[in-house]
Order: C-alpha cells, then sequence, then structure tokens
C-alpha cells in the first residue's frame, strides 16, 4: 500500500528542479546539488530522481520532495529502493509559444544555497493526470490494493507466511525529531509546551550534521583565486575553525604560498617561528613509525579557541626560497599522517608548481570571491584554467564551492542605499557563478574578517550561520 505523505518526515527539506533549459538541481536541506544534464528532459528528471534516491539511501527510510519544471510541480515520495509514489501533481497553465520567453544558462535560476530558506509549501491536494508514462513529468503513483476487487486466489497468495527471527527486528530506525531550541518554539518548548522546530533550524541542523561527520580517509581542500584581496585566508579560517569545532577531526590550515604569505598574520602564533620548511627538513622523523603524534606540534601552530592548527609559510627576511612541487608531495604526506582534513590557502600565481601540485592532492576545491567585479573575473578564469586542462583538474572545477562575500568596503556610515548596492553586487556575481559550479554561498558583511586575527566567536551570528552553510557544502563534496 502507497505511503501517504503523514507518514513520510518532511525533514530534511528536499526539492527538485528541473528547467526547461537542459539544467536541474536538486536542493536538500539548502544544499544544492547539480543534477548531471541527460539527452532529453525525462532524463534529465530520472538523473534528479536518482539523487534523491541516493539521499532516501543515505537516511534509511522514504523521503519527501517537492517537484517543479515547465510541465508541472507537485510532491512525490521517494523510498530508498528506487520505488516512486506521486502524491500529487498540478499541470502548468498552457502557454502560447509566443509569449514563452527563452531561456538560456545565463539567466536561468541559480543554485545558490541560502542559509533560511522558505518553508515548505503544503501538499497539492490535485490527483495525478491520466497519460501514458512517457507523458507525465515524473512517475505516477502505483496503483493501490483497493484499486481492483482481489480474487480468492490473490487473497490466499498474500497470505503473511512464517519468517524467519533474522529477518526481524523491534529496534525502531527512524531518528527522533527533537523539539525547537531556537526563536519562539524554543521559548515555548522550555516552558513546557513541546514545538517541533521551524524549517530554519531543521536546516541549520542538517548543516551541523553534515560538517559533523567523519569520512574515511583525509581530505584535503584548496582555497584559490587568482586576485589578491579575494577572501582567500579569511576563508582558509573559518572553513578550518568551523570543521575542526563541529567535527572534532584534527585539523590543518597551510599556507601554500609559494613565498611569503599572510595566514601568519590572521591566526594565533605559537611559542616559536617554524614554517613549512622546517616541517619539510623534519619530514624523515615525522614519517617514522616510532615517531610519536604530539611531535607535530613543534612545527605548528595552535589555535587554541577555534581547535585547529596552522602551519605557515617561509617567513624569512630575504625571501629567497619557493617552493617546490616536490616539497609539497613531503609535506602533504607528512600531513595527511597527523591530520584527517588540511585546508590549504594558496598565492594568486596558476602557473606556479607548487599552485599546480597543490592541486593534485585537491579532493575539493573551494574559490573565495569578494563582490568586486576584478575579483569575480579572476575567479572565473581560475576555474576556466583547470577547467581546460581536463580530467582531475576539470573535475575540481565542475564540482566547486563559490563563497561569495559582500564587499569589505561596507562600513556602519554607508547609507542604506549603498548597502543595498553591495548586496545587490554580491547577488549578481552569485547568479553568474551557480550555473557551472556545484555550490555557491554567499556570505555578509561582517567587521571581525577585515583586520587583525580572526576568531571564529567574534563574527555576528548571521555571519557565522552562513560560514556554517559554506562549510556544509564544502564537507558535502566529501
Amino acid at each position: 500500500m502507497g505511503t501517504t505523505p503523514t507518514q513520510v518526515m518532511a525533514f530534511p527539506n528536499i526539492r527538485a528542479i528541473v528547467r526547461d533549459n537542459g539544467t536541474a538541481e536538486v536542493i536538500v536541506a539548502g544544499n544544492s546539488r547539480i543534477v548531471p544534464a541527460g539527452d532529453s528532459m525525462q532524463e534529465l528528471r530520472n538523473n534528479a530522481l536518482a539523487l534523491i534516491v541516493g539521499e532516501a539511501q543515505t537516511l534509511q527510510r522514504p523521503v519527501r520532495v517537492r517537484i517543479e519544471d515547465p510541465e508541472g510541480h507537485g510532491e512525490l515520495i521517494v523510498h530508498p529502493d528506487n520505488k516512486i509514489e506521486s502524491v500529487s501533481y498540478d499541470p502548468a497553465p498552457a502557454r502560447r509559444r509566443a509569449e514563452a520567453p527563452e531561456t538560456t544558462p545565463a539567466t536561468a535560476a541559480p543554485a545558490i544555497i541560502e542559509t533560511a530558506p522558505a518553508p515548505a509549501p503544503e501538499p497539492m491536494a490535485v490527483p495525478a493526470p491520466a497519460a501514458s508514462v512517457d507523458a507525465q513529468p515524473w512517475p505516477p503513483a502505483p496503483a493501490t490494493a483497493t484499486s481492483e476487487p482481489q480474487t480468492a486466489a490473490a487473497v490466499e497468495e498474500a497470505a503473511p507466511t512464517r519468517r524467519s527471527l533474522k529477518e526481524t527486528s523491534f529496534l525502531v530506525s527512524a531518528p527522533v525529531l527533537e523539539p525547537a531550541t531556537q526563536g519562539w518554539r524554543g521559548t515555548l518548548t522550555r516552558l513546557g509546551l513541546r514545538m517541533d522546530p521551524s524549517e530554519e533550524e531543521l536546516t541549520e541542523r542538517e548543516d551541523v550534521r553534515t560538517v559533523s561527520q567523519h569520512w574515511p580517509g583525509p581530505r584535503t581542500i584548496a582555497v584559490v583565486n587568482r586576485k589578491g584581496g579575494a577572501n582567500k585566508t579569511p576563508t582558509v579560517v573559518m572553513l578550518s575553525a568551523i570543521l575542526a569545532r563541529y567535527s572534532g577531526a584534527a585539523t590543518v590550515a597551510w599556507d601554500n604560498n609559494e613565498s611569503q604569505g599572510t595566514l601568519g598574520w590572521r591566526t594565533e602564533k605559537g611559542s616559536h617561528d617554524r614554517s613549512v620548511l622546517d616541517l619539510i627538513d623534519a619530514s624523515t622523523e615525522l614519517l617514522s613509525p616510532s615517531t610519536n603524534a604530539a611531535e607535530i606540534a613543534k612545527l605548528v601552530h595552535h589555535q587554541t579557541a577555534d581547535k585547529f592548527d596552522v602551519l605557515r609559510s617561509d617567513e624569512n627576511e630575504e625571501g629567497d626560497h619557493e617552493v617546490t612541487a616536490e616539497e609539497v608531495d613531503i609535506a602533504h604526506q607528512v600531513l595527511t599522517r597527523y591530520y584527517r582534513l588540511v585546508v590549504m590557502d594558496s598565492g594568486n600565481t596558476a602557473r606556479a608548481a607548487n599552485w599546480r601540485r597543490m592541486i593534485d592532492h585537491t579532493n575539493q576545491l573551494v574559490v573565495p570571491v569578494t563582490a568586486i567585479e576584478d575579483r569575480a573575473e579572476a575567479a572565473r578564469l581560475t576555474l576556466q584554467t583547470l577547467e581546460s586542462r581536463g580530467g582531475h583538474d576539470a573535475e575540481l572545477a565542475r564540482n566547486a564551492v563559490v563563497i561569495v562575500s559582500e564587499s569589505t568596503d561596507a562600513k556602519r556610515s554607508m547609507s542604506g542605499e549603498a548597502l543595498k548596492r553591495a548586496k545587490d553586487e554580491a547577488q549578481r556575481i552569485a547568479d553568474g557563478f551557480a550555473p557551472f559550479v556545484r555550490a555557491v554561498v554567499r556570505i555578509p558583511y561582517d567587521p571581525a574578517l577585515v583586520n587583525g586575527p580572526i576568531r571564529y566567536e567574534a563574527l555576528q551570528p548571521a555571519t557565522q550561520r552562513a560560514w556554517l552553510a559554506a562549510a556544509a557544502a564544502v564537507a558535502a563534496g566529501f
């Protein structure tokens, strides 16, 4: 018998959007996943459903999905075993060809992660129209047991049989939804009236769950943009802080500038002056099976509040040493022995040997950009360079996470109109990147990110929430 919407949890909030320009995305708890392209609209829908089935398999239960495409919208229930049930479907109104504007990838709805998505609407009550499977935008609901009268033979055949105890379990697999802790719902819960969390709180919980997971083997994140002042170093610090805080995984932020970088200036300094060159010199000792794991502490700078370590770039005054590709290999081998997560800052030269070798070791690419034209153009060229190289580099570019920060020129004294222009420019740049990468996240302006050492706790709550969404988008690529 089919599953009704009331029997399936609305958490996480899942939307599947198929556009008539041949693009599609699946949004799970605010995190956008680009759907692989298909040769037809139906194949694109099937690819979207495949992603949703994967989510149902991960949760080990059916999930509710809101679907939207040029032919209509409605709601599905998707089961881990590939079973699809149509709950409701509302066909789009017919329109004359002359009234249908052309849609190009540049104007398609962007796959932009927002930290507070709108709550899901109530399910449609309109039944799916009778049509062939190929003519319907999404699979129709299977016939239920009440569709046709059953014969005596069918009833006898459906009679329950004795089952093995191995096939039975009394454990409840569905997670228990904890009551609200935020907003007025949280206030009522604390007063003794249990309230379910809002969609916004559920989205935040899903982001926390994503960044708190452990994964097999080490992961390397490269933060890149050819242009200076694009927010690379603050991005490295914030991603390292959030992932280390929530997951508890040993995390190191590595300044992989070919000469001297600024990561050491924006983070807490330890009781020594050692850098990546000292780590390379000590690599034989550090890679020895007899070396204690705590020995790495004499070469990195621990962030006491944010719980990650920093490996500084060479800071000698002459600046006469450029890190080579071989030295990147050595340092990466050492760090991945002692840390589960390596977040790499980078210089501005995509042709440098250490930059290119960093990309060879990268699992997830992050491209930060401030909402200024030349920074955005440099980010585009960085992605274009990687895409043109093909193979691993091109795959990193396609699955990149772009983080757009509002202009750091914003001040408290700025007029409301100026602040609006800054936000509009950030949105314009985010929209421009959305069709070409896996996810785009916007970060509001925060003075705590402009100068001096960066601390997670110093950020405004809205900024902390935005960076949590950014870290979740990155971790989803692991």
